[in-house]
């Protein structure tokens, strides 16, 4: 047979699609899932938070419980320097025993993502929140002069400057913002089927928590409660719309050390002041 009596290939019909290419179409989709997935984190549920819910809250609300009775015990019947240290350590180690235990359990996705973004966060929104605490601190009667602390003891590195600018927002937005809000996030979330309510009732619940925990341990003005109810709404909302936690923990220090940073210039100066510092 020659060459020129061999069947020809059968070329396409008109108007038909050609066979699809496997690979290709194999990386449209993987292309597709990248993009899709992991997007939002925890807040679109998974295996990363399907053990955090009510079992958590329940932690969390028992382990500050018996922190602050253990706390207001020490203040109470030890007293002094001593008993306010015993009493913040209480308090510390029972916001770190549902940390560890919640992380050990597993960590919610992107949640401990950090970005330069961040940053700016701590800086703008830490300051912002601080300036509204002065204006509230104002509007109750304060004189607007600078805070004080009178004197600085030896101990006043540790008392005043590490544990309120270091390890109590990185405690208080791990334990509150983290722990407690993603817990019930996920449990409404699963309860209500939408992110947004879940969100929003997530965000004001940890927020109550926040302010009444504080309220527990010290007299506070209306003004510091506001504030307080501020900080907590602020990084809680920032937290659900981010997925992160970093940029709540550098407000929650910006606030605290520009409290700091203003009772020593009131100290230097002699000034003498009201503040709100969370502890």
């Amino acid at each position: 047979m020659s060459d020129t009596d061999a069947p020809a290939a059968e070329a396409p019909l008109e108007g038909t699609d050609a066979a699809p290419d496997p690979d290709r179409e194999l990386r449209r989709a993987r292309r597709r899932s990248r993009r899709g997935s992991g997007r939002n984190g925890w807040r679109d549920g998974g295996k990363s938070v399907v053990g955090w819910g009510w079992e958590i809250v329940g932690w969390v609300v028992i382990a500050l419980g018996i922190g602050v009775l253990v706390g207001t015990a020490a203040n109470q019947f030890i007293g002094g320097v001593g008993g306010a240290i015993l009493g913040t350590a209480a308090i510390w180690v029972s916001m770190f025993v549902p940390i560890a235990l919640a992380f050990t359990r597993s960590v919610p996705r992107g949640l401990l993502k950090f970005r330069p973004i961040d940053v700016l966060y701590g800086i703008v929104i830490g300051g912002a929140l601080r300036l509204a605490q002065g204006v509230l601190e104002m509007a109750a009667g304060g004189n607007g002069a600078f805070p004080s602390y009178g004197s600085l003891s030896g101990s006043w590195w540790i008392t005043d400057l590490v544990g309120p600018v270091v390890i109590s927002p990185l405690l208080e937005e791990f334990f509150f913002h983290a722990v407690l809000l993603i817990a019930l996030y996920s449990a409404l979330r699963r309860l209500m089927e939408s992110r947004i309510l879940a969100g929003i009732f997530a965000v004001v619940m940890a927020s109550g928590v926040f302010v009444l925990a504080h309220a527990l341990t010290a007299t506070l003005s209306w003004d510091a409660v506001v504030a307080l109810l501020l900080v907590g709404l602020v990084n809680g909302t920032l937290v659900v719309l981010t997925g992160r936690i970093w940029g709540a923990v550098l407000v929650h220090i910006m606030f605290n050390a520009s409290f700091v940073a203003l009772a020593l210039v009131g100290t230097v100066l002699g000034a003498s002041g009201g503040g709100v510092v969370l502890q």
